[in-house]
């Protein structure tokens, strides 16, 4: 998972891009970098970490001229985590500048393709060989002067050979003029938006809170299988380029997403208000009561608003956050995560002590997380602990760009090892909750079941890690490609 923004204007878009990208740290924190166009030269600046890090010298960000760039946060799937595989970027010949969030499943079958035509990868990042596949059919097409037809026709033939999700953008000259391409695949698993300023500017980003970030209006969602082409000043040019099916992607509304976007029209905070009510109607029918409900901040804080809400039980703070420490899901190791966590949560013992509480979390991935937060809680004295979570459990790989590990490092899998698609039964559920809520040392767990998640949100969407009905095909040799890649070097996206 990673977040991408691209801006054409008519003013210097370093700074924009910047101040974007702080809006988009939450899906990546392992290095950020900005590419911008200024005529025949390419200033960019990469580095690891945050984004204020990176881009701490104001110097750095006088050097990337040009009304038009690309930048990128990146937390990476596929690759090792180092600088050279930090986006974006530029393929010099024709000049083209790319950055991505998603996941190329095909990778290693591109770059044998593209070293078949001595075509060399620098990275370990899957967006380069799109970019060199791009690239090379543009240079096929014609060595300069590149048209709008040459462009629709490379991405058009990118896109076939492409297998995996991903959105993105590009940077480069068409008929002559600066131009930013916008291009969502056609099954939409990863977000994207279109944002439009006062005068005229365009944006694309992966949400749309850095076109907030921005003073840009959201136009709408990156349209699946369609190509954008961007000036500022004009209208967007669109050439069918695939035929779409859409199934965006479930988990950015349960987790990734920061609530304040918006996606299809529609508010991501309104989507978590839905997971959390139909989640406290799957639990009260249990027959459990509470005194008070308590989020594990962020990402739970509205779903925790209306399970409360729905129970009439009183919505706590029970944990304060120190509010510097980074999203340990997307920490690159164990160690991380764990050390990590010392220092991100602290409980408020009056919130607990003698309560029966409700714990909510937004998901159980690896699981020891989770673990770690609850072994605090009951240091904290409560009379019940009984723990939530406004999602289904993570029963599969997420091939499409979201770090879900491996089948083996799913929490999940050892409760229920061999599950079928389309998710567990109800009685499977609760079975495998008993279980996991006695090694848990709670009073109960509960699971948003996956009829649940249909019924809060009922649009079309991939929800593969969960009921493991993947959209878009990943044979078996492929996923064990990924798996293989994720057990050994780590995680590049």
């Amino acid at each position: 998972m990673c977040g991408f923004l691209g801006v054409i204007a008519s003013r210097p878009v370093a700074p924009l891009l910047c101040q974007g990208l702080q809006a988009l740290q939450h899906r990546g924190q392992d290095s950020a970098g900005i590419v911008t166009v200024d005529g025949p030269r390419f200033p960019m600046h990469h580095g690891l970490g945050l984004v204020r890090d990176v881009y701490r010298e104001p110097e750095v960000l006088a050097r990337l001229t040009g009304s038009l760039g690309i930048g990128h946060v990146r937390y990476p799937t596929i690759g090792r985590g180092v600088l050279d595989d930090a986006q974006p970027f530029l393929d010099r010949r024709p000049g083209v500048v790319m950055a991505h969030n998603g996941n190329i499943t095909n990778y290693d079958e591109l770059r044998v393709e593209l070293l078949s035509r001595s075509i060399h990868l620098l990275s370990a990042c899957d967006v380069e060989p799109v970019l060199c596949l791009f690239a090379d059919a543009l240079v096929a097409a014609r060595p300069r002067g590149h048209t709008l037809d040459d462009v629709a026709a490379a991405l058009a033939d990118t896109a076939r050979r492409t297998e995996g999700a991903f959105s993105l953008v590009a940077a480069l000259q068409v008929d002559g003029r600066p131009t930013l391409l916008a291009f969502r695949d056609p099954s939409g698993i990863r977000p994207g938006v279109l944002g439009r300023s006062a005068e005229g500017d365009w944006a694309a980003a992966s949400e749309s809170v850095a076109l907030d970030a921005l003073g840009f209006a959201t136009v709408g969602d990156l349209p699946p299988g369609e190509l954008l082409v961007l000036r500022p000043g004009e209208e967007p040019l669109r050439r069918k380029v695939t035929t779409p099916a859409a199934t965006p992607c479930v988990f950015e509304e349960i987790y990734f997403a920061r609530p304040d976007s918006v996606t299809a029209g529609r508010p991501v905070v309104d989507r978590r208000y839905a997971l959390g009510r139909r989640l406290a109607r799957e639990w009260r029918e249990r027959g459990f009561a509470c005194d008070r409900v308590i989020p594990i901040p962020d990402t739970s804080r509205p779903a925790a608003v209306a399970f409360a809400e729905e129970v009439g039980a009183p919505y706590r703070e029970g944990f304060i956050k120190n509010r510097y420490s980074g999203r340990t899901f997307i920490m690159a190791d164990q160690i991380s995560r764990a050390d990590a966590l010392r220092v991100k949560l602290n409980p408020i013992r009056a919130e607990f002590e003698g309560h029966r509480v409700v714990v909510v979390d937004d998901s159980i991935v690896r699981g020891s997380t989770v673990q770690r937060i609850l072994a605090m809680v009951r240091t904290q004295g409560p009379r019940e602990v009984h723990l939530v979570i406004h999602a289904p459990p993570v029963l599969h790989p997420c091939y499409y760009g979201i770090d879900m590990s491996t089948e083996e490092e799913l929490a999940a899998r050892r409760y229920a090892p061999d599950p079928r698609p389309g998710g567990l039964t109800l009685a499977e559920q609760r079975d495998m909750e008993g279980r996991w809520a006695a090694d848990l040392a709670v009073d109960s767990l509960t699971f948003l079941s996956v009829a649940g998640l249909d019924a809060a949100l009922a649009e079309r969407r991939c929800a593969a890690c969960f009921d493991g009905r993947y959209p878009v095909p990943v044979p078996a040799e492929k996923r064990d490609a990924i798996a293989r890649e994720r057990r050994g070097v780590g995680s590049g996206s």
